[in-house]
């Protein structure tokens, strides 16, 4: 018998999905061989999950087997997957406990197998800004936890040879002990910012929920922009609020695959 096994994507950012009771003692392990890409099913990160009514409890640890707080696209994927299997429709609620505490969210829409949430991400904590000596040079940057740790960059993207050179030495930067997750953002008009993400435990991808929310906060903080923005990374746009109750989230997620791991 084999292991039940989800599959679900927000913006090209993909989680597998297995039973929390599964992994055993060393679920980084189970990790690093289901996210491999060219091996495994291949995806971002896995998460451990149980679903309950209208709700879900979630485990997440990046596609090298490091544990994680929060995934904000991660959690949406998770909320797709509860609608999908308990037939939610849209004004319903899908709460999930997480290890950054639990979050709401909101489905506005479903259209096929797609569905949009407004996600309640919870408070910006400790937003400053710093300077981090990287790649020979002295950086300025935003760092924050939005239930993970966050590093933003503000300013005329890098090109690629740069981002892959500066991104990585930032998450792993000695001023971080535990890693962070980066994030290079440019506020091109008020309430339009464009980023490029590198996430911790996985490396470049093409969304990120917590990275859209650093760097929307980052970007109104010290970047001039409103506090409610389009944030587009190279997979689409999420809106990100940054109200006095918190920061909320919006965009979609969809669930495609269903399987058994052999």
């Amino acid at each position: 018998m084999g292991l039940r096994v989800h599959k679900a994507h927000a913006y090209g950012n993909d989680f597998l999905f297995v039973p929390l009771a599964e992994g055993g003692a060393d679920r980084g392990a189970l990790a690093r061989v289901l996210c491999d890409r060219h091996r495994g099913v291949g995806a971002d990160g896995l998460i451990f999950c149980q679903l309950h009514d209208a709700s879900a409890t979630m485990r997440l640890f990046n596609a090298d087997g490091s544990p994680s707080e929060l995934s904000g696209n991660g959690l949406r994927c998770l909320a797709a997957l509860v609608a999908r299997t308990q037939n939610l429709q849209p004004g319903a609620r899908v709460t999930v406990t997480t290890e950054a505490g639990l979050k709401t969210l909101e489905l506005l829409t479903r259209h096929g197998g797609r569905f949009t949430f407004r996600a309640s991400m919870g408070a910006a904590e400790d937003v400053r800004q710093v300077t981090i000596p990287v790649g020979g040079m002295s950086m300025t940057a935003t760092v924050l936890r939005v239930g993970n740790p966050q590093c933003v960059v503000l300013g005329p993207l890098p090109a690629a040879g740069r981002f892959s050179e500066l991104a990585p030495a930032l998450s792993t930067h000695p001023m971080f002990p535990n890693g962070t997750n980066v994030e290079f953002a440019d506020v091109e008009t008020p309430g339009r910012v464009r980023m490029l993400i590198w996430e911790r435990g996985v490396g470049p991808t093409t969304s990120s929920g917590t990275g859209a929310c650093a760097a929307g906060v980052a970007a109104a903080a010290h970047g001039g922009a409103e506090r409610d923005v389009e944030v587009m990374a190279p997979g689409g746009t999420q809106r990100v609020e940054w109200r006095s109750d918190g920061i909320y989230l919006t965009g979609w997620a969809e669930v495609v695959l269903e399987g058994e791991w052999l």
